[in-house]
């Protein structure tokens, strides 16, 4: 090992097997930035849930405050019409967050590492940490390999 912390081409986790081909490593790399761009969107839907649920809460106010200032008739329909409201038929946010979770992210994670497991040995990034060394400049200290 040199004193700027470069070991080799790569650390046993981000090293390719033998025999496994630049496009399987291409796949899995686009195969890993589909699951990256799921994991963004349940985020997004996290978001959803929670700025509805706060919107939700914040609606007892704005109905207090209406019937306060003597609008009984509007915090009555505030109230009847959008307070607790379903987002979808049926559902409040947590339920379509649970119903995305159960229909498309779960078994798309397992699928994901089902793939990865049977033809990488699981590991994880392959094309990225290909793709850094190919980048980065070897013996530079804020280019190495490793943490």
């Amino acid at each position: 090992m040199s004193g700027n912390g470069d070991v080799g081409a790569y650390d046993d986790d981000h090293e390719r097997p033998s025999g496994v081909s630049d496009t399987t490593v291409e796949g899995l790399g686009a195969l890993s930035e589909a699951l990256e761009t799921v994991e963004r969107a349940r985020g997004h839907l996290y978001a959803f849930h929670q700025l509805t649920g706060g919107a939700d809460l914040t609606l007892d106010r704005a109905v207090e405050l209406l019937r306060t200032a003597g609008h009984t008739d509007h915090a009555d329909l505030v109230e009847r019409e959008i307070l607790g409201r379903n987002v979808i038929p049926g559902c409040w946010t947590f339920q379509v967050v649970e119903a995305y979770d159960a229909t498309y992210y779960r078994p798309f994670v397992e699928v994901e590492e089902r793939v990865r497991r049977e033809l990488v040995a699981g590991r994880r990034h392959l094309y990225e940490a290909e793709m850094k060394e190919a980048r980065r400049t070897h013996g530079h200290p804020q280019h190495t390999e490793r943490p």
